[in-house]
């Protein structure tokens, strides 16, 4: 019997109709996935030593030997949702020391500016539901130079930029194996793996390829814990098997060497003597070393690997496929296969036509494609319960008594055990607050069901903590990222709904209402020093922008009043208003709570031009900007002059109120006008009230006409923030006039540095003291969006200032995401920004169609600085690339 249903389904494209399956619990297409971490080694979840330092308590170079605790890692590998069975690739071109089964990069202590991975590898493609994955690494032929890469970042200063792989020469002459890692699902729990490997060089060059399969340690832990296993069963199979995942084949072509070992501590990494044991680093022993005894050739096991070697002539490559299939396969495991990952990768093709079809560039198709595969690759599975981390496993020696006192002590509830978007899963392998609420943004675009998800994941009972603060991310789960969840759940609703034809899901929007509640009662109770609405909240993850490192005391004593905690409150409260109001259109009771956070917006904006009523505010009337107010010990207060992108915040908090639903809710729109009538002086803060805009809209907003247009003279300057490439986060005013702030006979000097930083502040990996980040730029495109909307055709301000060219507020922001974009998009002389002067990654033609997404960029040239593979929030430029077709996505 056919239904509508089943109907619908079969007339949409292939993925879609995946991920229809999934989103109605018919079939589960995120049973595998890339969740497999690219750096587990380094990671607070295994750090167990006595002063909380996780660089050193597990290192690269143990990470070979010593079984992980919390998670596992791999090169591009994939597992399934619990990551209890693990499939990846190990490589050795016959000269490493290092068997290649993990991506190599420097610790914070080792790099020239924080951690940073030392290895090039692409994301190229990926569909939602995981049934097609496609990743390019790049294994040089000469021995990887682990050494050096870390002795030379030692040796440079802060002023240096990094060294990186390229320089380092191993690539000249093109002396390298491309590595494609393609993934392809039969079904749910049947995956299919090929390897193809080609030699750029000009000589012939010896390769091993080692695709590997084992079962996460989850039996070390516990006393008499259940143990899975592995085994040689038939030709050509491995049966793996688990109590909780079942019975699963691990299917090969014929030819290689089998190997065998145990995913446990070699003993000998502590002293001891590891006897006849075989241990994790067995295969690395076996092919690097040449211990036949450091593996089996049978089971039973719970790792094991395929091992091929071959020589290849140059231009030649070699390809090789193994499928893992939950049960056994109905028909020879390798009969079709080709065909079907050649069907998948097609259907790739027709899922992003569909949605790129009104993006006439393909180079910008190029560029949005790799984007999103970039965030699905960057999905990880994250496990830690911390009561159990604070007080050890009882097989193992107890933690130092200190750490049930130390690094998130009080966070014992929170046990995670999810897939979750990572900002970069080598650099950043931990999930952040506020990073994820922009992820979320991104993947609606395709999957708007896993965005939905990982909003309400933060928020859940297992994560937020009992006082309502979501956890900020492992180094510290009780500092404060900035409120973007209800922003971000209230675009993930709109994105949804514009999909569906303006059907939203506002199961979800009063879900996520209910816990952004809590939130929103534990800033006010925990951020707002004085209980004056003027808000502090610490670093609020722009790390070094501030004169001092707001996630400490300040050396003089006393407190910041902070524009940007303020501004994302007020934000916090307009989105919460808003959500609260579309929910009211069907449920009436939610008229009251949104009048609640009305009145709290106006509070906000009451408190920012007057704090505490002491006649000083955060804008600056003589400086036409919004800077910090610092709260001395003496009781006076003092204005820090920075020009940052802190004084930008104040543009996010803005929202429009159509007359349709002012008349739909009679409720609200009563107390509304009741309120202002009485309270004419708050009325007057919020852009002219009593006049309506275009179309009767009303405005509620930090700014009025006049000092918007003062904060974007500056904001449009190229002199200041106005850069070919964004918006800088620093002003470059201060390039020539830095800022410098001197108290009780100490001096502090705040400069433009457009690239790298040069400080050590808050671990000195990334910089807003120049650069262009993505976040914050998207943010200010969309406010322009919200104001052109309320303002129309005739509000007209100078861009770029001083250029003689006016152009209205929705203009501005088209070429803001212009300058955005053209960051990854090839130029008129064929050459990318984000690339800066490095010719290999220019012009070379192996090179050819690799994107790259930066944590950010360099605010003069465009330069991609920091992490590399940070699709994260980076993503957005998806996003952007929607909007060149005049869609506001």
């Amino acid at each position: 019997m056919t239904t509508p249903r089943s109907a619908d389904l079969r007339s949409r494209d292939v993925e879609r109709r995946r991920l229809d399956e999934h989103s109605h619990g018919m079939r589960n297409w995120r049973l595998w996935g890339p969740y497999l971490g690219d750096r587990q080694w380094g990671t607070v979840r295994e750090d167990y030593s006595e002063g909380g330092d996780a660089w050193t308590y597990l290192p690269h170079d143990q990470a070979r030997s010593k079984a992980y605790r919390w998670g596992e890692d791999g090169l591009a590998g994939i597992s399934d949702e619990t990551q209890r069975l693990c499939l990846s690739l190990a490589l050795w071109n016959g000269r490493d020391h290092i068997l290649k089964e993990r991506l190599f990069g420097l610790t914070g202590p080792q790099g020239t500016h924080g951690e940073d991975v030392k290895e090039l590898y692409w994301h190229l493609d990926a569909l939602p539901s995981h049934a097609y994955l496609r990743m390019l690494y790049k294994y040089p032929q000469a021995e990887f130079p682990y050494e050096r890469l870390a002795e030379e970042s030692r040796r440079r200063s802060r002023t240096e930029g990094e060294f990186e792989l390229l320089d380092t020469g191993l690539f000249d002459d093109d002396r390298y194996f491309d590595v494609m890692i393609e993934y392809a699902k039969a079904a749910e729990a049947d995956i299919l793996m090929r390897v193809t490997a080609s030699n750029r060089s000009a000589e012939p060059a010896v390769l091993h390829m080692l695709p590997q399969l084992f079962f996460a340690n989850h039996w070390s832990w516990r006393e008499n814990h259940p143990k899975p296993s592995m085994r040689n069963y038939g030709p050509n199979r491995i049966v793996a098997e688990h109590r909780m995942l079942g019975h699963y084949t691990f299917h090969y072509e014929d030819g290689p060497e089998i190997l065998f070992c145990e995913n446990e501590t070699n003993p000998r990494i502590m002293g001891l003597d590891p006897g006849e044991g075989v241990y994790k680093d067995g295969f690395h022993e076996r092919i690097v070393r040449g211990d036949q005894h450091a593996v089996r050739s049978e089971g039973p096991a719970t790792k094991c690997a395929v091992w091929q070697k071959r020589e290849l002539e140059p231009g030649e490559s070699w390809t090789m496929r193994v499928r893992l299939v939950r049960g056994e396969p109905i028909i020879p495991p390798f009969a079709g296969f080709d065909a079907i990952v050649d069907t998948r990768r097609s259907e790739a093709d027709r899922f992003y036509a569909s949605l790129q079809k009104d993006i006439p560039d393909a180079d910008a198709r190029m560029v949005q494609r790799q984007a999103l595969a970039g965030m699905i690759w960057n999905k990880q599975f994250y496990a830690l319960d911390v009561y159990r981390w604070l007080r050890g496993d009882p097989t193992l020696p107890p933690p130092p008594a200190n750490r049930k006192r130390g690094r998130n002590s009080d966070w014992r509830h929170m046990n995670a055990a999810d897939v979750i978007s990572m900002p970069d899963k080598w650099e950043y392998p931990w999930f952040a607050a506020w990073d994820l609420a922009f992820h979320c943004v991104t993947f609606a675009l395709i999957d708007s069901s896993f965005a939905k998800d990982q909003l309400l994941l933060l928020a859940s009972e297992a994560y937020m903590h009992p006082n309502g603060q979501i956890p900020a991310y492992e180094w510290n789960f009780g500092d404060a990222n900035p409120p973007v969840q209800a922003w971000a759940a209230w675009r993930v609703y709109q994105i949804e709904q514009e999909q569906n034809a303006g059907s939203g899901d506002r199961g979800f929007l009063e879900q996520i209402f209910h816990k952004l509640l809590l939130n929103f009662a534990w800033w006010v109770n925990r951020k707002d020093n004085q209980g004056r609405n003027v808000f502090q909240g610490g670093f609020l993850g722009l790390d070094n922008i501030g004169v001092f490192d707001r996630s400490r005391p300040l050396p003089m004593g006393g407190y910041l009043d902070q524009t940007d905690g303020t501004a994302w409150m007020a934000m916090f409260a307009l989105n919460m208003m808003r959500i609260a109001l579309e929910l009211a259109m069907h449920d009436s009771a939610f008229e009251d709570i949104a009048s609640k956070f009305f009145e709290h917006f106006l509070y906000i904006a009451q408190a920012i031009n007057d704090i505490g009523e002491r006649g000083v505010g955060l804008w600056s009337e003589s400086d036409k900007f919004f800077h910090d107010v610092l709260n001395l010990p003496d009781g006076s207060m003092r204005e820090l002059k920075l020009r940052s992108m802190v004084g930008l915040t104040p543009l996010f908090a803005v929202e429009t109120l159509e007359p349709d639903m002012l008349k739909k809710l009679p409720n609200f729109a009563r107390r509304l006008h009741l309120f202002l009538s009485r309270r004419p002086d708050l009325a007057g803060l919020v852009a002219r009230w009593d006049e309506p805009g275009i179309g009767e809209r009303r405005l509620l907003s930090l700014l009025r006409g006049h000092r918007m247009k003062r904060l974007l003279l500056r904001v449009l300057d190229p002199n200041e923030f106005l850069s070919e490439h964004g918006v800088r986060s620093l002003s470059r005013y201060h390039a020539e006039n830095p800022y410098v702030f001197e108290n009780a006979g100490a001096r502090i000097d705040v400069a433009y540095e457009p690239g790298e930083s040069r400080t050590e502040m808050f671990g000195g990996n990334s910089n807003w003291r120049g650069p262009i980040w993505f976040p914050m730029n998207f943010l200010i495109v969309e406010a322009l969006d919200r104001f052109y909307d309320y303002y129309g055709r005739d509000f007209l301000v100078e861009c770029p200032t001083a250029s003689g060219h006016f152009r209205t507020l929705h203009d501005i922001a088209d070429d803001i995401a212009e300058r955005l974009t053209r960051l990854f998009l090839r130029d008129e002389e064929g050459r990318r920004p984000i690339y800066g002067d490095c010719e290999k990654l220019q012009s070379d033609p192996h090179f050819a169609g690799l994107v790259l997404f930066h944590e950010y960029f360099h605010g003069d040239s465009g330069k991609g600085l920091g992490a590399s593979h940070q699709t994260g929030w980076t993503g957005l430029v998806a996003n952007l690339l929607a909007r060149r077709r005049g869609i506001r996505r």
